[in-house]
């Protein structure tokens, strides 16, 4: 992309000090903070915009350093570096940035594409969910607006990470100031980040360490300097800028279903056809009344719970997935993303639930999400004289979540019994767990 400043770096620096956005901008809160994950597209992108937060942080606060890439695309026409000289260079560059910045922190150097991070965003996510601690670690990642394909891809792997994981995420701008300026920032969501003395000398150090992108490779055509002086002048305030976030619903249901017809190969596979002749062999009631099954993909768990239910009502996030349930009077479906959407469950049951079923979900929802949904099924059994709760999930990683089935039913187990159910039954295998609930 051609650079196009926004304007004179001294005159702009002047002139943004006494602006009331700048002056009035609430300062960041990190208290209690013990984990920092830092997301960085390309080496240097943690130096510029979070070299001085990064200088301030005790030494007893945890800090995760991610650079998706090698950024061996920074100078595509050298005629002196090839891309994996660059790409040995500036791995070494970021391991020494970050050792000037916070010389306690984990470094982690992941080799993405340069240039098609959106291309790996999910594999970009599935680190972060590896890192990240659920509900304790905060995240900072690229402005997802920030101008730069890859820096709104890593800003978004971080969002998905963060929904995924009841994470707090704050992302920082970093391009956004050069090629747009200060208007485009969403105030109202802006955060200041005030630089001790101390802190501003190593970042300027550290971003002196990036010796490939602020100095030039050589005096040849397609070696010249990525960050003059121009550029560098937005990272010298005593201040820098994190925003606010929300994290990102990243849902791969509908996509999957939409591309294949039965992506789980639940009619033909052996695993699946058993486990679904396991789940109807857990149940502790010959019949019941009403069941529901949350996360039904194409509908085979729902046709068999028919042998042993009036009604079923099944639910999926999933449009493409539904499409694919062979509805009748006795199995209706319902569009719903769970635990959100759960007055629209509700607005579709006419009678008292008193089954509920949780076949291969619970592991994608983040463990806030699985708590809630827990807590609305036991409300929904508890009422019913063989109200049940079944779980049934595979015990293996499920890579870019948090949670495996093992996870999944101990929490599941925490909320229940709490809820006044007891566990009836519970079988382990090598592949698979299912346990049943019962009021």
């Amino acid at each position: 992309m051609e650079l196009t400043p926004f304007g004179d770096p001294v005159t702009d620096e002047a002139r943004w000090a006494q602006d009331p956005r700048w002056r009035d901008t609430v300062p960041v809160d990190l208290t209690g903070t013990g984990h920092l994950v830092v997301v960085a597209a390309h080496p240097d992108d943690e130096t510029l915009a979070l070299g001085g937060l990064l200088a301030g942080l005790p030494t007893d606060v945890v800090v995760d350093v991610v650079v998706a890439t090698d950024g061996n695309a920074s100078h595509p026409d050298s005629p002196t570096h090839t891309p994996a000289h660059l790409a040995r260079i500036r791995r070494a560059e970021a391991a020494d940035a970050v050792g000037l910045l916070a010389p306690h922190a984990r470094l982690h150097l992941l080799g993405l594409p340069d240039g098609g991070l959106t291309g790996a965003q999910d594999e970009l996510t599935a680190a972060l969910v590896r890192l990240v601690r659920p509900g304790a670690s905060v995240l900072l990642a690229p402005y997802r607006h920030d101008g730069h394909p890859d820096h709104d891809a890593a800003g978004r792997a971080a969002a998905a990470a963060a929904w995924r994981t009841d994470t707090r995420v704050l992302e920082y701008p970093v391009w956004l100031w050069h090629w747009q300026g200060p208007d485009a920032l969403p105030w109202s969501a802006a955060r200041r980040i005030d630089l001790r003395p101390e802190a501003r000398e190593r970042k300027s150090r550290a971003v002196a360490a990036h010796h490939s992108q602020v100095a030039p490779l050589s005096d040849q055509p397609g070696d010249e300097v990525l960050l003059p002086a121009g550029v560098l002048a937005h990272f010298a305030r005593p201040w820098e800028t994190l925003l606010v976030a929300e994290p990102g619903e990243d849902s791969p249901f509908e996509p999957l279903h939409a591309e294949q017809a039965d992506p789980w190969q639940v009619r033909t596979s052996w695993y699946e056809r058993r486990k679904r002749a396991l789940t109807l062999a857990m149940l502790p009631h010959e019949r019941y009344a009403v069941g529901v099954e949350i996360g039904c993909s194409v509908g085979a768990l729902a046709e068999d719970l028919l042998t042993r239910c009036g009604t079923v009502v099944a639910v999926d996030e999933s449009p493409a997935a539904l499409a694919r349930v062979p509805g009748s009077a006795r199995l209706r479906t319902v569009q719903a993303s769970l635990p959100e959407d759960w007055p629209l469950l509700e607005e579709h049951l006419t009678g008292a639930v008193d089954l509920a079923v949780l076949s291969e979900v619970g592991y994608f929802l983040s463990p806030g999400r699985l708590r809630a949904l827990a807590e609305r099924a036991a409300e929904l059994v508890s009422g019913a004289p063989v109200g049940t709760v079944l779980a049934c999930h595979w015990r293996h990683e499920i890579v870019g979540w948090p949670l495996v089935g093992d996870d999944v039913h101990a929490l599941l187990e925490d909320v229940l019994v709490t809820a006044g159910l007891r566990r009836h039954s519970h079988l382990v295998e090598d592949d698979v767990v299912l346990t049943a609930w019962c009021v």
